[in-house]
């Protein structure tokens, strides 16, 4: 089946077809960088990680853009308050784009160690002033925007289309904006293409209004189409980014002229115990002290088991119980590759690699793209047993190019770690002990010489086989 995947827009699963055959151009909003990654940070570009990764493997060429906002997010997420940037860096007493530089580079740091391979392109807003100005000057000569006071604002008004991505009334639009205290608006709706800097406002830049900075919303109109052009394939975020966000971008985007993204991908929310996360009442995990306690794989693990459109919580109980699941497939991958060479079976995982693209294809599942693993592990084990070494070398193929390849989940190996290590070997001491009581000696007598190739030395005592490290 062709890959199908859920259009906010549109409300229903639509036929992935893109713009350019042959070709996927992706984009996501990343982050604010003004504070430390957390957990909130690592849903997102999993995800769009595992989607690029997916249509490679389809034989597409993918170029993913991922922004970085380092001007114009305001502390109240529309037109008002502090610039957070700025707000931080009086706080530690640094430039603003000091703080930008601390927090970008420890958030792809972040990144590096889920597993999540860095975009094809990643603009910086403030790398894009010029683009941003030329936008604006755009709506204002097609009369869709207005100056007042040195900003300039989006007229809502003047576009029919506006909340048709959020589905929202013209009442909670108003709402939304939390923003009616501004006297130099129109209307409570319209949002702001650029701002006045007013006195002390450090990040500003000189524009036909005056000096100011853009809005939030501009940035990721501008950097979309530059890199990928008036119109591409998909335009990710998370669901909280839906109103205002991403329905100012598409208003904006539409009103200068752009065809703009043909499927809207949201993910939803993270919990952290059963509550959502919010990092203003300090209900948040930050992903340095997490990656102490937890291997960062193992957090990716726990992210993609559940589907991208749903809620996932992070209790410890159930972040361990992913950990363990993920231990008992490396200790089953690392048997099957200890066990003595021989052809791989091309045929054996036939219908599991079947199985995973009909996941795969229906709205990126991967609780039940990773549900394959767990059975091919089930029979490989097996077919370990029974000797059957073509069988299981052709599961660590499998591995290698769905698990590792497509989900990256790799699954390393025997010397990654002592206590896996230790897993294996009894685990092919036990396919041994099989062997030798249905008295298949060449298959217990390869096991016990392929250890050996291993740096391991198995002695038979009358209390069972034990081993240890040779030398």
């Amino acid at each position: 089946m062709p890959l199908v995947l859920y259009d906010t827009l549109t409300r229903r699963k639509v036929p992935f077809e893109p713009v350019v055959p042959g070709h996927a151009g992706v984009y996501f909003c990343g982050p604010t960088v003004y504070s430390e990654p957390h957990l909130g940070h690592a849903r997102g570009p999993v995800v769009f990680d595992v989607l690029r990764r997916w249509l490679e493997h389809e034989g597409l060429t993918v170029r993913l853009v991922m922004n970085v906002t380092d001007v114009g997010h305001l502390t109240d997420d529309a037109d008002d308050g502090e610039d957070k940037l700025e707000k931080r860096a009086a706080l530690e007493r640094l430039e603003p784009m000091e703080v930008a530089e601390k927090y970008f580079w420890a958030y792809f740091d972040a990144m590096a160690r889920l597993g999540v391979r860095r975009p094809s392109v990643v603009p910086r807003a403030t790398g894009h002033i010029v683009e941003q100005i030329e936008l604006t000057k755009e709506l204002l000569a097609r009369g869709l925007a207005y100056e007042a006071g040195g900003s300039v604002y989006f007229d809502v008004s003047a576009w029919r289309d506006y909340g048709q991505l959020s589905g929202r009334d013209p009442g909670e639009q108003v709402e939304g904006t939390r923003a009616l205290v501004r006297g130099d608006k129109r209307d409570p709706r319209d949002f702001a293409l650029w701002k006045a800097a007013e006195g002390g406002h450090l990040m500003r830049w000189p524009s036909p209004w005056g000096d100011g900075f853009p809005g939030w919303h501009l940035e990721c109109s501008v950097m979309s189409t530059k890199y990928l052009g008036d119109e591409f394939d998909i335009h990710g975020g998370g669901l909280d980014l839906v109103f205002p966000h991403h329905e100012c971008e598409l208003a904006q985007a539409r009103a200068a002229g752009k065809p703009f993204a043909r499927v809207w991908l949201h993910w939803n929310m993270l919990t952290l115990n059963g509550e959502k996360m919010s990092k203003s009442k300090g209900h948040v995990v930050e992903l340095a002290p997490l990656f102490e306690l937890h291997d960062p794989l193992a957090v990716r693990f726990h992210l993609l088991r559940s589907h991208y459109r749903s809620v996932s919580d992070f209790a410890d109980d159930a972040l361990t119980a992913s950990a363990h699941g993920l231990q008992r497939l490396r200790q089953g991958y690392a048997a099957w590759r200890a066990a003595p060479p021989a052809p791989a079976n091309a045929e054996a995982w036939r219908e599991a690699r079947e199985r995973f693209a009909v996941a795969m294809d229906d709205d990126l599942h991967t609780p039940e793209a990773i549900a394959v693993f767990f059975d091919v592990a089930r029979e490989a084990n097996r077919a370990l047993e029974r000797g059957d070494h073509g069988t299981v070398h052709a599961a660590a193929d499998l591995f290698d190019e769905l698990l590792d390849g497509v989900l990256g989940v790799p699954m390393g190996s025997l010397a990654d770690d002592g206590s896996l290590m230790s897993g294996v070997t009894e685990l092919l001491l036990k396919q041994r002990q099989a062997a030798r009581k249905r008295r298949d000696f060449e298959s217990a007598d390869a096991i016990r010489d392929r250890l050996g190739e291993l740096g391991l030395t198995v002695e038979d005592t009358p209390d069972g086989p034990r081993w240890r490290r040779s030398g």
